[in-house]
């Protein structure tokens, strides 16, 4: 290089400074928003011609044939392996009831204040752990969980479940979420919605009820749409929705089974959840009952009866027990019908978006790597802004 040609570079420095921050806007990585819709079943989204909110997601991204959940099909369990893509004896949240022998603490799925002991949710780190030890901040909204300090770690913000958060509240959640994603306050933020679940098992999957719930479900996507488009988040927002499980009609009667018929329940020193999934735990020593005739229920006494219609927690591969997957955003192919998944593989999607690297997981890469541009290396928008900006360096150079 010739001593005067920095000086005549002098006048392009300007120019070449705006390519660098142009060059930094392409590297950066775009937040991610997600969506866990608690019950909601692979085919609750058939007929997109009546869900345009959903339509426009699934138009302009991926859309999975169904997710299988991990076994059992319950949503503790599946909420944890969907943030750590491992099995749930594994990361050792097996159930929505679970027992302590230790301590004699009881986890109850909802607000019960023992279910926030750390020791529950220290069987495995979730991705938003993770993200908070990176320096990276993550709001979530009626997160199961997010209130709990794991591994010494907390959300940077977590609005707290309480029961059955309403349609106002996943709203509220959207507004607020977009807000903190594009402002950059926020690196990811994560809502949970379970208004689905609850109308599944008040009056069943193929109810009024539940097509009523998931038009509710699309008006808030349209309205996140449009928000997207307001706060100039286009192209630059990545953003899944996914479920923990489906939901099947359920004849009580005709499921009812007595427990005691099968096995002497003074050998039992402790039983936890009802329905397709109970957790016994034997006395010392009556470990040798044969598990193959243990039945899943134990009626109370009296006549059997019950206001649900819709169950979830069968085997995880019966077809009406699958869940759903959409993802959309630069990051993402557009319009892709995808072959399915499993729960455990969202995880490594999540952390391949959001740049972080993924904990050792039961996932698998190659079912769900197709679904991104750019899928040996960065995305292929990046990948194409970066080419050009180093074409106009060297022009400029010349």
């Amino acid at each position: 290089m010739s001593p005067g040609r920095p000086a005549a570079l002098r006048p392009q420095l300007l120019p070449l400074l705006l390519l660098l921050g142009a060059g930094l806007q392409c590297l950066a990585v775009p937040p991610l928003l997600v969506f866990l819709i608690d019950g909601f079943r692979y085919d609750y989204m058939d007929d997109l011609q009546a869900l345009p909110g959903l339509r426009q997601l699934v138009e302009n991204g991926v859309k999975v044939d169904y997710m299988t959940p991990d076994f059992p099909s319950l949503s503790y369990p599946n909420y944890y392996s969907l943030m750590t893509g491992r099995h749930c004896d594994v990361h050792q949240m097996t159930g929505n009831y679970m027992w302590d022998e230790t301590s004699n603490k009881e986890f109850l799925i909802g607000g019960n204040q023992d279910s926030r002991l750390s020791f529950w949710w220290e069987g495995s780190e979730p991705l938003w752990v993770t993200m908070q030890k990176l320096g990276k901040k993550v709001f979530m909204y009626y997160w199961p969980g997010c209130e709990v300090e794991i591994l010494s770690t907390r959300a940077t913000f977590c609005e707290e479940y309480y029961d059955y958060p309403s349609a106002q509240n996943l709203i509220d959640s959207i507004g607020n979420a977009m807000n903190v994603l594009s402002s950059g306050e926020a690196h990811m933020a994560a809502i949970y919605h379970e208004k689905i679940d609850v109308e599944g098992h008040h009056f069943g999957p193929k109810s009024p009820e539940i097509r009523a719930a998931v038009k509710e479900l699309d008006a808030a996507m349209q309205l996140l749409n449009r928000l997207i488009k307001e706060k100039g988040m286009v192209g630059k927002l990545n953003i899944m929705l996914f479920s923990d499980h489906g939901m099947t009609d359920l004849q009580w009667m005709d499921k009812v089974i007595e427990l005691d018929a099968y096995i002497n329940m003074s050998h039992i020193s402790k039983m936890m959840d009802r329905g397709p999934v109970v957790s016994l735990w034997p006395r010392d020593d009556k470990y040798q009952e044969n598990k193959a005739k243990l039945p899943y229920w134990k009626n109370d006494s009296g006549t059997a009866s019950a206001w649900q219609k819709g169950w979830h927690g069968y085997d995880n591969e019966f077809q009406d027990m699958k869940g759903f997957f959409v993802a959309s955003g630069p990051d993402f192919k557009q319009n892709l019908k995808a072959a399915p998944i499993r729960s455990v593989d969202i995880y490594n999607l999540m952390c391949r978006t959001l740049g972080v690297k993924p904990l050792p997981n039961n996932g698998s890469w190659s079912r769900v790597e197709y679904f991104l541009n750019g899928s040996d290396g960065p995305a292929l928008s990046t990948t194409l802004c970066c080419m050009g900006i180093f074409g106009i360096l060297l022009a400029l150079w010349e």
